[in-house]
């Protein structure tokens, strides 16, 4: 297989998760021949793991376990085994679990973890990893923090598990900022909001006296930009989460929007529209200066950089109806990269650079989608009456979107690459534009 066949991801992952457990060796390898993984359709077992409530301070322990379950399970890698079947009750970090009392439940996996309360008030949080079959220790951490920051921890500990079963970094400790919608559709209130991945601590960034809309993640820091509409026009911004700190980027001669950071943090790529007429520029935050990158007659539009800053995709007209275009980072080689039926918008380029996502619109549907950045490989991965706007979590696995339904508000849902793990984000609001942080620090 070449690294550009989308299934290999999947199959590299299966095998990460064998290998990882000390299941994939050539004995491993004959007893498991019945064993078979539909690369096509992206079919994995979930692998069984249990997690147990921490021992130590309470609640914390059973907190902090119940939000890595809840990480492990909507990966969709993972299936964490129900509580009621754990017959060893009792497990201490500094000693081996009892591993045929976990054998006989088919936990494969297992998390154990301790909490405790420093003389300093904060929160140690320590926890093994273990590999049941093999009896192994395969990670042991610990991690220091405020009792108000025991969910970081958890998602911390999500990411270190995740990474070493699967060779791949996790996605777990990081932020969405997304569109928190209310009120009628004829006075709709958009704010900016944010919250952490798995829908927790959401708040808002502003007060609901603009409409605002398209956030983007810088993919270095705690940045993000978007376009809020005034009575007097548009304008684009630019929030540092962390300080609270914000500017704009300047007063345009006609509507700007879809902004979007270059991968260093140093750029941001957006589009102007004037007299009919939309064009995409990109400015240096250092010196402010803009630079026009299109000038074709049409309406040019959602600009993306690719990881290494090189090329953008975008969406244009310009053949008719909206389609996919890459051109470089200076706006020559501009070529069409789409030619399925219907009408391709929304554009975002993995941070792995291997896949480009996409909204696509045929007939009266929508759909989120992926391609290779040439065009080819085109994979619809889900279809509902509306599905738009996705963007990717920061290991290139998981992408989110939001949705609508007929006579029923937006949500924020997400997928897998493979298309196999669809469900709903935990925010039970109303919700749309959604763009995923980095990873924190």
């Amino acid at each position: 297989m070449s690294r550009q066949d989308p299934s290999l991801p999947i199959l590299r992952l299966c095998c990460a998760l064998l290998t990882a457990l000390g299941l994939w060796t050539a004995g491993a390898q004959a007893a498991r021949a019945d064993v078979t993984i539909d690369v096509n359709q992206g079919v994995t077992q979930p692998l069984p793991i249990a997690v147990p409530g921490f021992s130590g301070a309470a609640p914390y322990g059973d907190d902090i376990a119940k939000v890595i379950e809840g990480n492990l399970l909507r990966s969709g890698l993972f299936r964490p085994l129900d509580s009621s079947t754990f017959t060893e009750k009792t497990l201490d970090v500094n000693i081996q679990p009892r591993f045929d009392a976990w054998k006989q439940i088919n936990a494969q996996a297992l998390i154990n973890g301790q909490v405790t309360v420093d003389p300093d008030g904060r929160l140690r949080v320590d926890f093994r990893l273990w590999d049941v079959y093999s009896s192994q220790q395969l990670l042991g951490l610990q991690f220091t923090t405020t009792p108000d920051n025991w969910r970081r921890a958890a998602h911390k500990i999500s990411d270190a598990v995740y990474e070493r079963l699967t060779g791949e970094k996790g996605y777990f400790d990081t932020r969405i900022v997304f569109v928190a919608e209310s009120g009628p559709r004829t006075k709709r209130v958009r704010r900016l909001a944010i919250m952490d991945q798995d829908g927790a601590n959401p708040s808002y960034l502003t007060e609901g006296a603009t409409q605002v809309f398209t956030p983007r993640f810088s993919a270095t820091s705690q940045e993000i930009t978007y376009m809020a509409l005034r009575d007097d026009g548009a304008s684009l911004y630019l929030f540092n989460i962390e300080t609270g700190r914000q500017e704009t980027l300047g007063h345009f001669k006609g509507m700007v929007f879809a902004p979007r950071f270059s991968p260093d943090g140093n750029k941001v790529a957006f589009s102007i529209e004037q007299r009919g007429n939309t064009d995409i520029y990109v400015m240096d935050l250092r010196s402010r200066g803009a630079t026009r990158l299109t000038s074709d007659p049409s309406i040019d539009t959602s600009p993306a950089f690719s990881p290494d800053g090189s090329k953008l995709v975008f969406n244009s007209d310009r053949g008719g109806s909206p389609q996919l275009y890459v051109m470089n980072a200076d706006g020559t080689g501009q070529h069409r990269i789409s030619f399925g039926e219907g009408r391709y918008t929304t554009p975002v380029w993995s941070p792995r650079g291997d896949l480009i996502a996409f909204t696509k619109q045929t007939g009266g549907t929508f759909h989120i989608g992926v391609m290779r950045p040439d065009g080819s490989g085109e994979r619809i991965l889900t279809t509902s009456y509306l599905d738009e706007g996705p963007t990717w979590a920061p290991n290139g696995r998981v992408l989110m979107f939001f949705r609508e339904s007929p006579g029923s508000p937006a949500r924020l849902w997400t997928i897998d690459v493979s298309g196999r793990v669809e469900q709903a984000e935990p925010y039970k609001g109303s919700a749309s534009d959604p763009a995923w942080s980095p990873l924190l620090n």
